[in-house]
């Protein structure tokens, strides 16, 4: 990964969970979901955003058309933001990488407890 992209990843990522924190206080449903990471498209025309809640992937599901309205509003901050040529495409995911972490550190858990 180039490090220009490496940066705008960080700097969208910053911005992203700002903005969302602010449209979460309005919005009481969206309080338990969070900003986990970002990633940009080779081409930065598709920013990923992926956030995490506690109640799992089907909350998540539950709340996603809500978050989809906050889209539009969230790219026009992100462009008056970020200085650059082009504001990328959002799109959000649940981020099951951090479930699977989770259940890594379970069983790693597990295996050293059987150990003792």
């Amino acid at each position: 990964m180039s490090i220009k992209r490496a940066q705008k990843e960080e700097q969208l990522f910053r911005e992203i969970s700002q903005l969302y924190q602010q449209a979460s206080l309005d919005d009481a449903r969206l309080r338990d979901v969070f900003v986990n990471r970002v990633t940009l498209s080779p081409d930065k025309g598709l920013c990923t955003v992926y956030f995490y809640t506690v109640k799992g992937v089907e909350h998540f599901d539950s709340l996603l058309h809500i978050m989809k309205l906050y889209k539009p509003s969230l790219r026009k901050a992100i462009a008056s933001r970020i200085r650059s040529r082009y504001t990328p495409e959002l799109i959000f995911r649940y981020d099951e990488n951090f479930d699977k972490e989770i259940r890594i550190e379970q069983l790693i858990d597990k295996v050293s407890k059987e150990q003792k």
